[in-house]
């Protein structure tokens, strides 16, 4: 580091009452992006396909009836699937929450909000909004989402924080946020549940709810949402290590 750059830090380190090296060490210690979020401190997966498994099998094993029973989905309800792929959930949640709710269905893969959207308009689902959303950011309307669900992609997010911290804008007070994930490890597809709740906690989320689903689904945790006014700063946020 070149002493002109160095020096509003040791500046500000000898005013604080660290040694300089300690500030360098502090500072270089978490990558941030351009916003101030830091990067996870664990592999991310790769984004390797629009559906996590065959919908018949899925079915069968009443994924969405046990997920939706213990969020205790309404009709008239606004919900959000981010990183909707294929639409699995996006055509289930249709029909729950009927002709007065609001399905908004996000991810960030043009080619699969392509197909996405051809599959919602043969359906016919008019209650079905298409969102393409960034690493960071799901894009969705401020405060108008009761339910948001993360189906078995929580795994994939580059920028988890991020993603969290924009995500509760777009809550509504008490708003839920749903993520099912298999208990492995990210390059397995999977997310630790202690580290998912460490995640979600240091941007001020709180869990509420975790069930081990039936017929091999992985578990579903539940999160209630800070309020916007609530939130930490980006630069505050401590990023979890996994174990």
């Amino acid at each position: 580091m070149k002493a002109a750059r160095a020096a509003p830090l040791v500046l500000a380190a000898l005013i604080a009452g660290v040694s300089w090296q300690a500030a360098l060490s502090q500072t270089a210690a978490v990558k941030r992006n351009a916003e101030g979020f830091p990067a996870p401190d664990r592999p991310v997966a790769d984004i390797v396909s629009p559906i996590w498994a065959d919908e018949a099998e899925r079915d069968r094993r009443l994924e969405t009836e046990q997920v939706f029973g213990l969020l205790d989905i309404k009709a008239g309800m606004t919900v959000a699937d981010i990183g909707a792929g294929s639409g699995y959930y996006v055509v289930r949640l249709s029909p729950v929450v009927g002709p007065k709710g609001n399905v908004l269905a996000e991810d960030i893969m043009p080619d699969y909000l392509r197909d996405l959207q051809k599959r919602v308009t043969d359906l016919k689902l008019t209650n079905v909004t298409v969102v393409q959303g960034t690493t960071a950011d799901p894009k969705l309307p401020a405060a108008s989402v009761d339910v948001a669900f993360l189906i078995h992609m929580y795994h994939e997010i580059e920028q988890p924080y991020g993603l969290a911290y924009n995500l509760a804008k777009s809550m509504k007070p008490g708003g839920k946020v749903a993520i099912e994930d298999r208990d492995a490890r990210p390059p397995n597809h999977g997310t630790p549940p202690d580290l998912l709740k460490c995640e979600m906690e240091a941007v001020g989320y709180r869990q509420t709810g975790f069930k081990t689903l039936d017929g091999d689904l992985g578990y579903l945790a539940i999160f209630t949402a800070p309020a916007a006014n609530r939130l930490p700063r980006p630069a505050d946020i401590v990023p979890c290590k996994m174990k």
